[in-house]
């Protein structure tokens, strides 16, 4: 388990920006072809994957790295945010805040860190406790095993 303190006055919208080296948006790219060749073509996933996809397009709102999209529900469960060592401390703050402390509904957050390969799952209610797991449990599917 990975403890993380988040609060409102810790991370910031504005401090959630985008982060584009090339092996940060390969790992993107590739969480998103293969989501996509789930939900698009082969229908075994009810969620649509979209790269930084805003999670309010009716204001200014966090864009996480990827986005699981229930399009029927017009609902956002999952986020995945892909970071470095040095961002990781960030990226499980920014996850725990957007899933607790704003009104996104969001139930599952990933981080994951491209560098040592350590996957970070966050459940609604974790109280601020982040697992190591790929695992989805919302899609019944490890996301390991497209990157």
């Amino acid at each position: 388990m990975y403890e993380v303190k988040h609060s409102l006055s810790m991370v910031h919208e504005d401090e959630m920006g985008l982060n584009a080296p090339m092996d940060h948006q390969r790992i993107i790219s590739k969480l998103n072809v293969g989501l996509g060749k789930l939900y698009y073509y082969d229908k075994a996933i009810p969620l649509e994957p979209l790269p930084e996809t805003m999670l309010d397009e009716g204001r200014t709102s966090p864009t996480p790295d990827l986005i699981l999209y229930d399009k029927e529900r017009d609902h956002i469960p999952i986020i995945v945010e892909v970071c470095h060592t040095r961002g990781l401390k960030g990226d499980l703050q920014k996850v725990v805040s957007l899933i607790e402390d704003f009104p996104y509904d969001i139930v599952e957050g990933f981080v994951y860190n491209y560098r040592t390969g350590i996957w970070f799952r966050y459940r609604k209610g974790d109280n601020g406790m982040a697992s190591e797991s790929s695992f989805s449990d919302i899609l019944q599917l490890d996301l390991n095993q497209f990157i």
